[in-house]
């Protein structure tokens, strides 16, 4: 998971108060006592640390309680609000017109993560419906079309690039209106890395800026470099008009909580961040929902979104005959491979209400579980999957024999695939006592901003 030290820090500071008798000044004053441990620990500057303690105890003690909200529940919503107000309370994301050319340009300095950034976002517009392409114009560094090149290529997006030209400029501007004359939607400019204090380089990147003039100017920050985010974000933000920042390399960053916090404070809006290695592990910010998941409050609308985007949602015949209890091991295998695509557990569950606090080894077990499950369904003949009774002992030996697992591995998927029956069909005759519809017909259509 995103800061996954600071998150399991948080977590225990907040579980420790739900186990305390009673939610007293004493009480409150440990939880804020934690909560600075853990902000200071992730880099968040101290000033800004003290303001939020201050803040929790203020209204945790002083503020009259809400109707029907216990002083507990009151505390816990107290912190939310205040981590969220520090991280930005206001989301905002980059408007894409179907139809039209919308040009994103990528700045920062060398090693913030730039050239992936790229990538990433040209396969989240693609994901999105969008024509995209790729220009990249860093004539400095010989490996930058290279890999921009290789990026573009696992996701089959078109590159425009000139390793013969040395004026970024010329090769910039030739790029998108290539691109531009094709009717691609979204076409991602990567400049050079270049440092604050780089004149040369800065003048270069407000050249290119006037000669495409972007939709978008994205200012790229490694996670890593903690509070010091602030200073690049200001600088950048002096020289050219930065209209979002993507925040990277927070996956294994404890110092992303300073990171993004520092960068808030510059009243640049973080509109991406960067939760891993993958092409897809880019994700829109949106500080609530983020927060929601640090205290393990889950994200149930960005797991919706992450379903469709891996096309993980289900037909309403598919969703049917799951909620009826009547699916096959066919249809089951189906649902694992479709969910692999989301990526591992550990982040799934992250999403999840209460369940991101589950134990490494716990996830990582899962995890193993799963694709010993896949090896021993592929390795059962379609009779078998279609109708489970068929598999006695000796198909069973068979199977385990065929997919590399124990017998025992084979009984216990089994096991786990007759409860799950059961345990639809169960909540098939619950919801037919309380009068709810039997069939919700999929997922809701959840509106999103592009």
């Amino acid at each position: 998971m995103v800061l996954e030290k600071l998150s399991g820090a948080l977590n225990g500071a907040l579980r420790k108060l739900l186990r305390m008798p009673t939610v007293d000044a004493k009480a409150i004053k440990e939880l804020v006592k934690d909560l600075q441990r853990a902000l200071l620990q992730a880099d968040v500057k101290v000033d800004l640390v003290f303001e939020l303690s201050k803040n929790i105890e203020r209204r945790a003690l002083s503020k009259e309680l809400p109707p029907g909200i216990t002083r507990r529940e009151h505390v816990i919503k107290t912190v939310y609000d205040e981590l969220v107000t520090i991280l930005g309370e206001k989301t905002e994301v980059i408007r894409i017109k179907p139809g039209q050319t919308s040009i994103i340009m990528l700045i920062g300095i060398q090693g913030s993560g730039k050239t992936t950034s790229c990538g990433k976002l040209a396969y989240f517009y693609k994901k999105k419906g969008f024509k995209t392409a790729l220009v990249c114009g860093d004539t400095y560094r010989p490996a930058a079309f290279n890999q921009l090149s290789q990026l573009a290529a696992s996701i089959n997006v078109p590159i425009f690039g000139d390793t013969s030209e040395k004026d970024a400029i010329k090769v910039v501007k030739k790029g998108v209106e290539q691109f531009t004359n094709e009717k691609h939607e979204v076409i991602i400019v990567d400049t050079a890395g270049r440092h604050k204090d780089e004149t040369s380089l800065i003048e270069e990147m407000k050249g290119i800026e006037r000669s495409i003039h972007p939709q978008e100017i994205i200012l790229v920050i490694d996670g890593t470099l903690g509070q010091q985010a602030y200073t690049q974000a200001e600088a950048f933000n002096d020289a050219t008009d930065i209209g979002a920042i993507l925040v990277t390399k927070l996956d294994g960053s404890a110092r992303g909580g300073g990171a993004l916090s520092a960068v808030a404070a510059t009243g640049a809006p973080i509109k991406f961040i960067g939760i891993g290695e993958k092409i897809e592990d880019l994700e829109r910010f949106n500080s609530p929902r983020f927060v929601g998941r640090l205290l393990g409050m889950g994200d149930l609308s960005s797991l919706i979104e992450k379903l469709r985007d891996a096309e993980v949602t289900p037909s309403k015949k598919e969703a049917k005959v799951f909620l009826s209890g009547k699916f096959t091991l066919l249809e089951f295998r189906e649902q694992i491979k479709k969910m692999k695509k989301m990526g591992p557990l550990s982040k799934i569950f992250s999403f999840l209400p209460g369940v991101s606090n589950i134990p490494d080894e716990m996830k990582s077990m899962s995890e193993e579980k799963i694709k010993r499950w896949e090896h021993i369904l592929d390795s059962m003949r379609s009779e078998e999957l279609i109708n489970p009774k068929l598999l006695k002992r000796s198909r069973v030996v068979r199977v385990a024999r065929g997919s590399g697992t124990d017998i025992k591995d084979v009984r216990e998927l089994l096991q786990q695939y007759n409860m799950l029956r059961k345990l639809m069909k169960g909540m098939r005759g619950r919801r037919r006592m309380k009068g709810l519809p039997m069939m919700p017909g999929g997922l809701p259509d959840m509106p999103m901003d592009l």
